[in-house]
């Protein structure tokens, strides 16, 4: 294990309930060390102990650290429009994203994780798959052989995606939702928790049921 003060400073943007698992798995990997936390939602959180790091501010922060040599973020929250418009503006300000992955994940050697990807423990990841950026693969997730999951989409605690499915940008899959073999999910959906995908489900949408059906449009 590389000692903490050895290893490149990273932070987590977001200091919630999902940046609490990050943390946890960036501790365990033991790749990056933790600078602390950026949280936007509450400015007056500035300064306060989260997760045995310190709330850093907001965006605004940023300036202060780059000069102070932090060169990686990971998104630490579940909002997948906001992760993804949050790639694309990390990568603006000259910040690389980071990729974190549990030690009791299971990726498959030639899948392919985007970067900002963090993948849970107890999921997995399956040949040929090719995850793109700031994606969610969460706790006891699967997602099995040549699946493509688009930018920020998130793979929901015990969902399971089966082999070829296509999970568009910005997409969420929710708790222990099941989608059968070459199924498409369109950018923006929402499928319901416990839903059972057997059919293409457009752009901006929200499915739930078994089988699953389109309820309504999506919120941005």
């Amino acid at each position: 294990m590389t000692p903490n003060s050895a290893r490149p400073r990273l932070i987590i943007w977001g200091a919630s309930g999902h940046a609490l698992v990050v943390a946890d798995i960036v501790r365990l990997e033991a790749v990056y060390a933790i600078a602390g936390f950026l949280d936007e939602v509450n400015p007056d959180r500035r300064g306060a102990t989260f997760c045995g790091a310190t709330v850093l501010g907001g965006r605004e922060a940023l300036d202060a650290l780059r000069g102070q040599g932090v060169r990686h973020i990971v998104p630490g929250f579940g909002h997948c429009r906001r992760r993804l418009e949050l790639a694309a503006f990390v990568e603006d300000q000259g910040f690389t994203l980071a990729t974190a992955v549990h030690p009791r994940a299971s990726v498959a050697g030639d899948a392919l994780l985007g970067p900002g990807t963090v993948v849970a423990a107890g999921a997995v990841v399956n040949p040929g798959a090719r995850v793109g950026r700031s994606v969610i693969i969460n706790t006891l997730a699967s997602v099995d052989h040549e699946c493509r999951i688009g930018d920020a989409a998130h793979i929901g605690p015990g969902a399971h995606l089966a082999g070829r499915v296509v999970v568009g940008p910005a997409a969420h899959i929710g708790l222990g939702a099941s989608v059968i073999e070459g199924v498409t999910i369109g950018a923006g959906a929402v499928v319901g928790a416990g839903a059972v995908v057997v059919r293409d489900i457009p752009d901006g949408v929200v499915a739930f049921g078994v089988p699953a059906r389109i309820q309504r449009k999506a919120d941005v």
